[in-house]
Protein backbone atom coordinates (compact mmCIF):
# COMPACT_ATOMS: atom_id res chain seq x y z
CA UNK A 1 0.00 0.00 0.00
CA UNK A 2 1.54 3.32 -1.08
CA UNK A 3 -1.32 5.51 0.17
CA UNK A 4 -2.63 5.88 3.71
CA UNK A 5 -4.98 3.07 4.81
CA UNK A 6 -8.62 3.58 5.66
CA UNK A 7 -8.31 1.42 8.78
CA UNK A 8 -5.43 0.50 11.06
CA UNK A 9 -5.98 -2.49 13.35
CA UNK A 10 -3.51 -2.72 16.24
CA UNK A 11 -3.06 -6.36 17.21
CA UNK A 12 -3.85 -9.66 15.48
CA UNK A 13 -5.43 -11.58 18.35
CA UNK A 14 -9.05 -12.71 18.48
CA UNK A 15 -10.44 -9.16 18.46
CA UNK A 16 -8.20 -7.67 15.78
CA UNK A 17 -8.24 -10.64 13.42
CA UNK A 18 -12.00 -11.07 13.67
CA UNK A 19 -12.48 -7.37 12.93
CA UNK A 20 -10.19 -7.71 9.90
CA UNK A 21 -12.10 -10.73 8.60
CA UNK A 22 -15.44 -8.95 8.94
CA UNK A 23 -14.28 -5.64 7.41
CA UNK A 24 -12.16 -7.07 4.59
CA UNK A 25 -15.08 -7.57 2.16
CA UNK A 26 -15.89 -3.82 2.32
CA UNK A 27 -12.86 -3.06 0.17
CA UNK A 28 -11.51 -0.62 2.76
CA UNK A 29 -7.71 -0.51 2.82
CA UNK A 30 -6.74 -2.22 6.08
CA UNK A 31 -3.32 -2.44 7.73
CA UNK A 32 -2.88 -4.76 10.71
CA UNK A 33 0.06 -3.87 12.94
CA UNK A 34 1.34 -6.79 15.02
CA UNK A 35 4.08 -6.36 17.62
CA UNK A 36 5.36 -9.90 17.13
CA UNK A 37 5.98 -12.29 14.27
CA UNK A 38 4.62 -15.60 13.01
CA UNK A 39 5.37 -18.53 15.27
CA UNK A 40 7.71 -20.85 13.34
CA UNK A 41 7.05 -24.57 13.09
CA UNK A 42 9.76 -25.84 15.45
CA UNK A 43 10.27 -28.94 17.63
CA UNK A 44 9.73 -26.80 20.75
CA UNK A 45 6.08 -26.35 19.78
CA UNK A 46 5.30 -29.84 21.09
CA UNK A 47 8.18 -30.18 23.54
CA UNK A 48 6.66 -29.99 27.02
CA UNK A 49 10.05 -29.55 28.68
CA UNK A 50 10.72 -26.54 26.45
CA UNK A 51 7.24 -25.05 27.00
CA UNK A 52 6.77 -25.62 30.73
CA UNK A 53 10.21 -26.21 32.26
CA UNK A 54 12.44 -23.91 30.20
CA UNK A 55 9.80 -21.26 29.40
CA UNK A 56 10.90 -21.22 25.76
CA UNK A 57 7.94 -19.12 24.60
CA UNK A 58 7.57 -16.77 27.57
CA UNK A 59 8.05 -13.09 26.75
CA UNK A 60 11.36 -11.44 27.61
CA UNK A 61 9.82 -8.62 29.63
CA UNK A 62 8.93 -7.72 33.19
CA UNK A 63 5.86 -6.04 34.61
CA UNK A 64 5.63 -4.61 38.10
CA UNK A 65 3.33 -4.73 41.06
CA UNK A 66 2.35 -1.48 42.77
CA UNK A 67 5.09 -1.98 45.36
CA UNK A 68 7.75 -2.27 42.67
CA UNK A 69 8.06 -6.07 42.69
CA UNK A 70 8.87 -7.35 39.19
CA UNK A 71 7.31 -10.43 37.60
CA UNK A 72 7.43 -12.07 34.19
CA UNK A 73 3.90 -12.08 32.66
CA UNK A 74 2.54 -14.95 30.60
CA UNK A 75 1.33 -12.80 27.71
CA UNK A 76 2.56 -13.56 24.20
CA UNK A 77 3.46 -11.32 21.27
CA UNK A 78 3.01 -13.08 17.97
CA UNK A 79 0.63 -13.21 15.04
CA UNK A 80 -2.61 -14.55 16.51
CA UNK A 81 -1.87 -13.17 19.98
CA UNK A 82 -2.55 -15.30 23.05
CA UNK A 83 -4.92 -17.49 21.05
CA UNK A 84 -1.88 -19.33 19.65
CA UNK A 85 -1.51 -20.92 23.11
CA UNK A 86 -5.13 -20.97 24.33
CA UNK A 87 -7.20 -24.00 25.24
CA UNK A 88 -9.57 -23.29 22.31
CA UNK A 89 -12.68 -23.36 24.54
CA UNK A 90 -15.10 -21.18 22.58
CA UNK A 91 -18.04 -20.93 24.94
CA UNK A 92 -20.79 -18.33 25.20
CA UNK A 93 -21.41 -16.23 28.27
CA UNK A 94 -24.63 -17.40 29.88
CA UNK A 95 -27.77 -15.28 29.47
CA UNK A 96 -27.60 -14.41 33.17
CA UNK A 97 -24.05 -13.05 32.74
CA UNK A 98 -25.52 -10.08 30.85
CA UNK A 99 -27.79 -9.29 33.80
CA UNK A 100 -26.95 -8.00 37.25
CA UNK A 101 -25.77 -10.94 39.35
CA UNK A 102 -25.20 -10.87 43.09
CA UNK A 103 -22.07 -12.63 44.33
CA UNK A 104 -20.85 -13.22 47.84
CA UNK A 105 -18.48 -10.25 47.68
CA UNK A 106 -20.49 -7.85 45.57
CA UNK A 107 -22.41 -7.23 42.39
CA UNK A 108 -21.47 -8.22 38.87
CA UNK A 109 -23.15 -5.36 36.98
CA UNK A 110 -25.52 -5.75 34.05
CA UNK A 111 -24.23 -5.23 30.55
CA UNK A 112 -25.58 -2.25 28.60
CA UNK A 113 -27.38 -4.71 26.33
CA UNK A 114 -28.88 -8.20 26.85
CA UNK A 115 -27.69 -11.60 25.66
CA UNK A 116 -30.23 -11.56 22.84
CA UNK A 117 -28.39 -8.63 21.20
CA UNK A 118 -25.18 -10.66 20.89
CA UNK A 119 -26.77 -14.05 20.20
CA UNK A 120 -26.74 -13.97 16.36
CA UNK A 121 -23.13 -12.84 16.44
CA UNK A 122 -22.24 -15.74 18.72
CA UNK A 123 -23.60 -18.06 16.05
CA UNK A 124 -21.61 -16.25 13.36
CA UNK A 125 -18.44 -16.48 15.48
CA UNK A 126 -18.96 -20.20 16.05
CA UNK A 127 -19.14 -20.63 12.28
CA UNK A 128 -16.01 -18.53 11.66
CA UNK A 129 -14.01 -20.47 14.26
CA UNK A 130 -15.38 -23.92 13.28
CA UNK A 131 -16.58 -24.65 16.80
CA UNK A 132 -17.29 -28.27 17.69
CA UNK A 133 -19.97 -28.89 20.31
CA UNK A 134 -23.48 -30.09 21.04
CA UNK A 135 -26.60 -28.64 22.62
CA UNK A 136 -28.89 -30.10 25.27
CA UNK A 137 -26.31 -31.31 27.82
CA UNK A 138 -25.80 -28.19 29.95
CA UNK A 139 -28.85 -26.76 31.77
CA UNK A 140 -27.24 -23.28 31.84
CA UNK A 141 -26.75 -23.18 28.05
CA UNK A 142 -28.49 -20.07 26.63
CA UNK A 143 -30.61 -20.02 23.48
CA UNK A 144 -28.78 -20.81 20.23
CA UNK A 145 -30.33 -19.70 16.93
CA UNK A 146 -28.11 -22.21 15.10
CA UNK A 147 -26.52 -25.52 16.05
CA UNK A 148 -22.79 -25.88 16.42
CA UNK A 149 -21.10 -26.23 13.01
CA UNK A 150 -19.42 -29.53 13.93
CA UNK A 151 -20.01 -32.39 16.35
CA UNK A 152 -18.02 -32.31 19.62
CA UNK A 153 -14.49 -33.54 20.16
CA UNK A 154 -15.03 -37.04 21.61
CA UNK A 155 -14.10 -38.12 25.11
CA UNK A 156 -11.22 -40.56 25.22
CA UNK A 157 -12.16 -43.83 26.98
CA UNK A 158 -10.55 -42.96 30.33
CA UNK A 159 -12.28 -39.57 30.30
CA UNK A 160 -15.65 -41.01 29.27
CA UNK A 161 -15.59 -43.19 32.41
CA UNK A 162 -15.17 -40.14 34.65
CA UNK A 163 -17.91 -38.24 32.81
CA UNK A 164 -20.27 -41.20 33.29
CA UNK A 165 -19.49 -41.37 37.04
CA UNK A 166 -20.11 -37.66 37.49
CA UNK A 167 -23.37 -37.87 35.57
CA UNK A 168 -24.48 -40.85 37.68
CA UNK A 169 -23.70 -38.75 40.76
CA UNK A 170 -26.16 -36.04 39.69
CA UNK A 171 -23.88 -33.58 37.87
CA UNK A 172 -24.45 -32.38 34.30
CA UNK A 173 -21.18 -32.75 32.39
CA UNK A 174 -21.32 -31.28 28.89
CA UNK A 175 -19.05 -31.41 25.86
CA UNK A 176 -16.85 -28.33 25.77
CA UNK A 177 -17.34 -26.22 22.63
CA UNK A 178 -13.87 -26.42 21.10
CA UNK A 179 -12.09 -24.88 18.14
CA UNK A 180 -9.94 -27.92 17.40
CA UNK A 181 -9.68 -30.25 14.42
CA UNK A 182 -8.62 -33.15 16.62
CA UNK A 183 -7.48 -35.42 13.79
CA UNK A 184 -5.15 -32.76 12.36
CA UNK A 185 -3.79 -31.92 15.80
CA UNK A 186 -2.97 -35.51 16.73
CA UNK A 187 -1.50 -36.25 13.30
CA UNK A 188 1.32 -33.82 14.12
CA UNK A 189 2.07 -35.24 17.59
CA UNK A 190 0.21 -37.01 20.37
CA UNK A 191 -0.01 -34.08 22.82
CA UNK A 192 -2.73 -31.89 24.29
CA UNK A 193 -3.31 -28.49 22.68
CA UNK A 194 -3.93 -26.48 25.85
CA UNK A 195 -0.93 -24.11 26.36
CA UNK A 196 0.82 -25.69 23.35
CA UNK A 197 1.51 -23.30 20.44
CA UNK A 198 -0.33 -23.85 17.18
CA UNK A 199 1.41 -23.64 13.83
CA UNK A 200 -1.52 -24.48 11.55
CA UNK A 201 -1.75 -27.85 13.29
CA UNK A 202 -5.53 -27.94 13.71
CA UNK A 203 -6.26 -25.43 16.47
CA UNK A 204 -8.70 -22.70 15.41
CA UNK A 205 -6.87 -19.65 16.66
CA UNK A 206 -7.04 -16.05 15.46
CA UNK A 207 -4.35 -16.54 12.82
CA UNK A 208 -5.51 -19.87 11.40
CA UNK A 209 -9.15 -18.80 10.99
CA UNK A 210 -10.10 -15.12 11.05
CA UNK A 211 -6.78 -13.66 9.93
CA UNK A 212 -6.41 -16.26 7.19
CA UNK A 213 -9.85 -15.24 5.93
CA UNK A 214 -8.97 -11.53 6.04
CA UNK A 215 -5.70 -11.98 4.14
CA UNK A 216 -7.52 -13.56 1.21
CA UNK A 217 -8.48 -9.98 0.33
CA UNK A 218 -5.89 -7.83 -1.48
CA UNK A 219 -6.97 -4.74 0.45
CA UNK A 220 -5.69 -6.23 3.74
CA UNK A 221 -2.01 -6.07 4.75
CA UNK A 222 -0.35 -7.57 7.83
CA UNK A 223 2.81 -5.88 9.11
CA UNK A 224 4.74 -7.88 11.71
CA UNK A 225 7.33 -6.75 14.26
CA UNK A 226 5.57 -3.37 14.42
CA UNK A 227 5.08 -2.19 18.00
CA UNK A 228 2.71 0.77 18.30
CA UNK A 229 4.15 3.34 20.70
CA UNK A 230 1.63 6.19 20.65
CA UNK A 231 -1.61 7.48 19.21
CA UNK A 232 -1.87 11.18 18.41
CA UNK A 233 -4.96 13.32 17.90
CA UNK A 234 -5.79 15.98 15.37
CA UNK A 235 -5.39 19.59 16.63
CA UNK A 236 -9.04 19.75 17.68
CA UNK A 237 -8.52 16.60 19.77
CA UNK A 238 -11.63 14.73 18.75
CA UNK A 239 -10.17 12.25 16.29
CA UNK A 240 -7.10 10.04 16.22
CA UNK A 241 -4.92 11.39 13.42
CA UNK A 242 -1.71 9.34 13.64
CA UNK A 243 -0.60 5.89 14.71
CA UNK A 244 3.10 5.94 15.67
CA UNK A 245 4.96 2.64 15.70
CA UNK A 246 8.41 1.13 15.50
CA UNK A 247 9.28 -1.47 12.89
CA UNK A 248 12.46 -2.86 14.40
CA UNK A 249 14.45 0.27 15.27
CA UNK A 250 12.78 2.43 12.63
CA UNK A 251 10.05 4.88 13.66
CA UNK A 252 7.11 4.95 11.25
CA UNK A 253 3.57 6.27 11.28
CA UNK A 254 0.20 5.91 9.57
CA UNK A 255 -2.73 8.30 9.31
CA UNK A 256 -5.89 6.23 8.85
CA UNK A 257 -9.51 7.31 8.93
CA UNK A 258 -10.34 4.68 11.54
CA UNK A 259 -8.26 3.11 14.33
CA UNK A 260 -9.19 -0.21 15.89
CA UNK A 261 -7.19 -0.99 19.02
CA UNK A 262 -7.00 -4.73 19.74
CA UNK A 263 -3.75 -5.15 21.66
CA UNK A 264 -5.26 -6.98 24.65
CA UNK A 265 -6.69 -5.89 27.97
CA UNK A 266 -3.34 -4.82 29.37
CA UNK A 267 -1.57 -3.42 26.31
CA UNK A 268 -4.62 -1.55 24.96
CA UNK A 269 -4.98 0.29 28.26
CA UNK A 270 -1.23 0.92 28.37
CA UNK A 271 -1.21 2.43 24.87
CA UNK A 272 -4.08 4.78 25.68
CA UNK A 273 -2.38 5.88 28.90
CA UNK A 274 0.98 6.35 27.20
CA UNK A 275 -0.67 8.51 24.54
CA UNK A 276 -1.25 11.26 27.11
CA UNK A 277 -0.62 14.80 25.91
CA UNK A 278 -1.08 18.35 27.11
CA UNK A 279 -4.66 18.23 25.82
CA UNK A 280 -5.27 14.76 27.32
CA UNK A 281 -3.10 14.52 30.47
CA UNK A 282 -4.83 11.32 31.65
CA UNK A 283 -4.42 9.59 28.30
CA UNK A 284 -6.72 9.09 25.34
CA UNK A 285 -10.35 7.97 25.61
CA UNK A 286 -10.07 8.69 29.32
CA UNK A 287 -12.25 11.65 30.26
CA UNK A 288 -14.04 9.14 32.53
CA UNK A 289 -10.73 8.30 34.28
CA UNK A 290 -11.66 4.63 33.79
CA UNK A 291 -8.96 3.51 31.34
CA UNK A 292 -6.87 0.89 33.08
CA UNK A 293 -9.41 0.46 35.89
CA UNK A 294 -11.70 -2.51 36.53
CA UNK A 295 -8.99 -4.98 35.52
CA UNK A 296 -10.25 -8.54 35.93
CA UNK A 297 -8.44 -11.87 35.80
CA UNK A 298 -10.37 -15.04 36.57
CA UNK A 299 -9.87 -16.69 39.92
CA UNK A 300 -8.63 -20.08 38.80
CA UNK A 301 -7.04 -23.25 40.15
CA UNK A 302 -5.79 -26.56 38.84
CA UNK A 303 -7.50 -29.41 40.71
CA UNK A 304 -6.04 -32.90 40.29
CA UNK A 305 -7.78 -36.11 41.37
CA UNK A 306 -5.59 -39.16 42.09
CA UNK A 307 -6.47 -42.81 42.44
CA UNK A 308 -4.23 -45.90 42.46
CA UNK A 309 -7.06 -47.73 40.68
CA UNK A 310 -7.40 -45.25 37.79
CA UNK A 311 -5.31 -45.30 34.64
CA UNK A 312 -5.47 -42.14 32.57
CA UNK A 313 -4.55 -43.26 29.06
CA UNK A 314 -5.83 -40.07 27.41
CA UNK A 315 -3.73 -37.82 25.20
CA UNK A 316 -5.63 -34.53 25.18
CA UNK A 317 -8.25 -35.02 27.95
CA UNK A 318 -9.89 -31.57 27.57
CA UNK A 319 -13.36 -32.53 26.32
CA UNK A 320 -15.99 -31.84 29.02
CA UNK A 321 -16.92 -29.48 31.82
CA UNK A 322 -19.88 -28.78 34.09
CA UNK A 323 -21.77 -25.70 35.30
CA UNK A 324 -23.75 -27.12 38.21
CA UNK A 325 -22.32 -24.39 40.47
CA UNK A 326 -22.33 -21.62 37.89
CA UNK A 327 -25.58 -19.80 38.73
CA UNK A 328 -25.62 -20.79 42.40
CA UNK A 329 -23.67 -22.89 44.87
CA UNK A 330 -26.11 -25.74 44.33
CA UNK A 331 -28.09 -24.86 47.47
CA UNK A 332 -29.59 -21.54 46.43
CA UNK A 333 -26.57 -19.50 47.47
CA UNK A 334 -24.41 -17.16 45.38
CA UNK A 335 -22.70 -18.36 42.16
CA UNK A 336 -19.39 -20.20 42.38
CA UNK A 337 -18.20 -20.76 38.81
CA UNK A 338 -17.31 -23.12 35.97
CA UNK A 339 -15.41 -26.40 35.99
CA UNK A 340 -13.71 -27.86 32.90
CA UNK A 341 -11.00 -30.36 32.18
CA UNK A 342 -7.46 -29.12 31.74
CA UNK A 343 -5.32 -30.34 28.92
CA UNK A 344 -3.66 -33.58 29.95
CA UNK A 345 -1.01 -32.90 32.60
CA UNK A 346 2.16 -35.00 32.25
CA UNK A 347 5.19 -35.55 34.43
CA UNK A 348 7.09 -33.12 32.21
CA UNK A 349 4.51 -30.42 33.00
CA UNK A 350 4.41 -31.22 36.73
CA UNK A 351 8.21 -31.00 36.86
CA UNK A 352 7.99 -27.24 36.20
CA UNK A 353 6.21 -26.79 39.55
CA UNK A 354 8.07 -29.52 41.43
CA UNK A 355 11.67 -29.37 40.16
CA UNK A 356 13.09 -31.46 43.02
CA UNK A 357 10.86 -34.47 42.28
CA UNK A 358 12.17 -36.98 39.70
CA UNK A 359 10.29 -36.75 36.41
CA UNK A 360 9.78 -40.51 36.22
CA UNK A 361 7.94 -40.42 39.54
CA UNK A 362 5.78 -37.50 38.39
CA UNK A 363 4.90 -39.49 35.25
CA UNK A 364 3.65 -42.29 37.50
CA UNK A 365 1.52 -39.82 39.42
CA UNK A 366 0.16 -38.24 36.22
CA UNK A 367 -0.81 -41.64 34.83
CA UNK A 368 -3.21 -42.10 37.76
CA UNK A 369 -4.62 -38.59 37.78
CA UNK A 370 -7.28 -36.51 36.07
CA UNK A 371 -6.87 -32.74 35.85
CA UNK A 372 -9.55 -30.06 36.11
CA UNK A 373 -9.64 -26.28 35.88
CA UNK A 374 -11.88 -24.43 38.36
CA UNK A 375 -12.75 -20.87 37.30
CA UNK A 376 -14.69 -18.19 39.19
CA UNK A 377 -15.72 -14.66 38.32
CA UNK A 378 -13.51 -11.76 39.32
CA UNK A 379 -15.71 -8.72 39.92
CA UNK A 380 -14.88 -5.29 38.44
CA UNK A 381 -13.19 -3.01 40.97
CA UNK A 382 -12.03 0.55 40.15
CA UNK A 383 -8.82 0.11 42.14
CA UNK A 384 -7.89 -3.04 40.27
CA UNK A 385 -5.73 -1.25 37.74
CA UNK A 386 -3.24 -1.27 34.93
CA UNK A 387 -0.99 1.79 35.17
CA UNK A 388 2.17 3.11 33.53
CA UNK A 389 5.25 4.47 35.28
CA UNK A 390 7.54 5.81 32.56
CA UNK A 391 8.50 2.66 30.63
CA UNK A 392 7.05 0.30 33.22
CA UNK A 393 3.70 -1.49 33.12
CA UNK A 394 2.25 -1.62 36.65
CA UNK A 395 -0.44 -4.14 37.56
CA UNK A 396 -2.40 -3.57 40.75
CA UNK A 397 -4.74 -6.54 40.82
CA UNK A 398 -7.33 -6.27 43.58
CA UNK A 399 -8.61 -9.84 43.52
CA UNK A 400 -12.31 -10.23 44.40
CA UNK A 401 -14.68 -13.14 45.05
CA UNK A 402 -11.86 -15.40 46.25
CA UNK A 403 -13.88 -17.19 48.92
CA UNK A 404 -16.44 -18.20 46.30
CA UNK A 405 -13.59 -19.68 44.30
CA UNK A 406 -12.33 -21.63 47.30
CA UNK A 407 -15.87 -22.94 47.76
CA UNK A 408 -15.94 -24.02 44.10
CA UNK A 409 -12.67 -25.89 44.58
CA UNK A 410 -14.17 -27.59 47.65
CA UNK A 411 -17.24 -28.62 45.62
CA UNK A 412 -15.00 -29.99 42.87
CA UNK A 413 -12.89 -31.92 45.36
CA UNK A 414 -16.05 -33.50 46.75
CA UNK A 415 -17.25 -34.43 43.26
CA UNK A 416 -13.91 -36.05 42.43
CA UNK A 417 -13.82 -38.04 45.66
CA UNK A 418 -17.35 -39.22 45.00
CA UNK A 419 -16.24 -40.25 41.49
CA UNK A 420 -13.51 -42.48 42.91
CA UNK A 421 -10.48 -40.23 43.46
CA UNK A 422 -9.56 -40.40 47.17
CA UNK A 423 -6.70 -37.90 46.88
CA UNK A 424 -7.44 -34.45 45.44
CA UNK A 425 -4.88 -31.66 45.21
CA UNK A 426 -5.44 -28.02 44.22
CA UNK A 427 -3.12 -25.22 43.21
CA UNK A 428 -4.23 -21.66 42.31
CA UNK A 429 -2.85 -19.85 39.29
CA UNK A 430 -1.07 -16.55 39.98
CA UNK A 431 -0.54 -13.39 37.93
CA UNK A 432 2.18 -15.09 35.87
CA UNK A 433 -0.66 -17.01 34.20
CA UNK A 434 -2.97 -14.68 32.22
CA UNK A 435 -6.30 -16.20 33.21
CA UNK A 436 -8.43 -14.28 30.73
CA UNK A 437 -7.41 -10.69 31.47
CA UNK A 438 -10.21 -8.24 30.69
CA UNK A 439 -12.10 -5.11 31.60
CA UNK A 440 -9.65 -2.20 31.42
CA UNK A 441 -11.47 -0.16 28.73
CA UNK A 442 -15.04 -1.19 29.33
CA UNK A 443 -18.21 -0.44 27.41
CA UNK A 444 -21.12 1.48 28.89
CA UNK A 445 -23.89 3.91 28.02
CA UNK A 446 -22.64 6.64 30.37
CA UNK A 447 -19.45 8.40 29.14
CA UNK A 448 -18.65 9.51 32.69
CA UNK A 449 -18.42 5.88 33.79
CA UNK A 450 -17.05 4.00 30.76
CA UNK A 451 -14.51 4.85 28.04
CA UNK A 452 -16.46 3.07 25.27
CA UNK A 453 -20.04 3.05 24.05
CA UNK A 454 -21.95 -0.17 23.39
CA UNK A 455 -20.25 -0.47 19.96
CA UNK A 456 -16.75 -0.34 21.50
CA UNK A 457 -16.36 3.20 20.12
CA UNK A 458 -14.53 5.68 22.32
CA UNK A 459 -16.90 8.30 23.73
CA UNK A 460 -14.09 10.87 23.41
CA UNK A 461 -12.82 10.02 19.90
CA UNK A 462 -15.38 8.98 17.26
CA UNK A 463 -12.85 7.25 14.97
CA UNK A 464 -11.34 5.05 17.71
CA UNK A 465 -12.70 1.60 18.54
CA UNK A 466 -11.26 -0.76 21.17
CA UNK A 467 -12.16 -4.36 20.35
CA UNK A 468 -10.53 -6.98 22.54
CA UNK A 469 -11.13 -8.37 26.04
CA UNK A 470 -10.60 -4.91 27.54
CA UNK A 471 -14.15 -3.93 26.49
CA UNK A 472 -15.76 -6.58 28.72
CA UNK A 473 -17.76 -4.98 31.58
CA UNK A 474 -17.73 -8.30 33.49
CA UNK A 475 -15.50 -11.36 33.41
CA UNK A 476 -18.28 -13.93 33.95
CA UNK A 477 -16.77 -17.34 34.77
CA UNK A 478 -16.14 -18.81 31.34
CA UNK A 479 -13.45 -18.38 28.70
CA UNK A 480 -13.98 -14.98 26.97
CA UNK A 481 -12.58 -15.64 23.45
CA UNK A 482 -15.91 -16.34 21.74
CA UNK A 483 -17.55 -13.32 23.37
CA UNK A 484 -14.71 -11.11 22.10
CA UNK A 485 -15.13 -12.58 18.59
CA UNK A 486 -18.93 -12.17 18.65
CA UNK A 487 -18.70 -8.53 19.71
CA UNK A 488 -16.06 -7.93 17.02
CA UNK A 489 -18.48 -9.17 14.35
CA UNK A 490 -21.25 -7.02 15.83
CA UNK A 491 -19.00 -3.94 15.89
CA UNK A 492 -17.75 -4.55 12.35
CA UNK A 493 -21.34 -4.74 11.11
CA UNK A 494 -22.06 -1.45 12.88
CA UNK A 495 -19.01 0.19 11.28
CA UNK A 496 -20.14 -0.93 7.84
CA UNK A 497 -23.67 0.31 8.38
CA UNK A 498 -22.40 3.75 9.48
CA UNK A 499 -19.59 3.88 6.89
CA UNK A 500 -17.07 5.32 9.35
CA UNK A 501 -14.25 4.31 7.00
CA UNK A 502 -15.66 6.11 3.95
Amino acid sequence: MTTQPDIVIIGSGIGGSTMAAALAPTGARIVILEAGDHLPDRPENRDQRAIFQRGHFRPKEMWYEADGTAFNPGNYYNVGGNSKFYGAVLVRYRKEDFEEMRHREGISPAWPFPYEELEPWYSAAEKLYNVRGTLGEDPTEPHHSAPYPFSPVPDEPAIAKVRAKMKANGLHPYSLPLGVDIDRWLAKAKTPWDAHPNCNDGKMDAESTALAEALKHPNVELRTNCRVTRLATAPHGRTISTVHYKRGDTAESLSPKLVILSAGAVQSAVLLLRSASEAFPKGLANSSDQVGRNFMNHNSSAVIGLSPFYRNTSVYQKSFGFNDYYLSDGNGGPPLGNVQLLGRVSGKILKASMPSVPEWLLEQVASRAIDFYAMSEDLPHPESRIMVDRDRIVMKWTRTNWQAHLDLVTKLKGALKKAGFPIVLARPFDKRTPSHQCGTVRIGSDPTDAPLDIWCRAHDHPNLFVVDASYLPTSAAVNPALTVAAQALRVANHIQSRDFAA
